[in-house]
């Protein structure tokens, strides 16, 4: 039997702990969108948590610069108001890049599950809180429409 479709509330909650997740990984380090996803069980999220990130409100203390494509491309470069700046944070940071202008992922790779204990990781999610984490209108028809989605809602379990 499917899941039932994905609350508000629980979005909400995914999103804190996404954010708590980002918060974690050090200074001079970057993570991914796919390690984030699979240290929330969803191996294939990487697109979800993308989505995620882009809702990160304004002045949430989220050092969003450091996540980044498993190729380390800078794909969520243009949220940061000009070209170029999260390149600046990043290199601020003390992040390695590469000739070819990607973070150099060999030296500066973060994945919470190789990096933090399993109860380090189980305390950070459970700890997440999702107080005043509103998911916006459009994550909540990505997660229901996209195909992308982990939590798609097809035509069959609309009917």
């Amino acid at each position: 039997m499917p899941e039932p479709p994905i609350t508000r509330e629980r979005v909400a909650t995914l999103m804190a702990q996404v954010y708590a997740l980002v918060r974690s990984c050090p200074v001079g380090q970057v993570t991914t969108y796919g390690a984030i996803g699979a240290a929330l069980g969803y191996p294939r999220g990487a697109r979800m948590i993308g989505w995620i990130m882009n809702e990160t409100p304004k002045g949430a203390s989220v050092p969003a610069q450091r996540v980044v494509s498993a190729k380390g491309e800078l794909t969520g470069s243009w949220a940061f108001g000009q070209r170029g700046r999260m390149r600046q944070l990043l290199e601020a940071e003390g992040v390695p890049f590469t000739e070819a202008g990607a973070v150099d992922m060999k030296r500066a790779a973060w994945d919470p599950r190789r990096d933090l204990t399993p109860d380090q990781l189980d305390a950070l999610i459970k700890g997440a809180s999702a107080a005043q984490i509103e998911p916006s209108d459009n994550l909540m028809r990505l997660l229901h429409d996209d195909p992308a989605s982990p939590f798609r809602i097809t035509r069959d379990e609309q009917a």
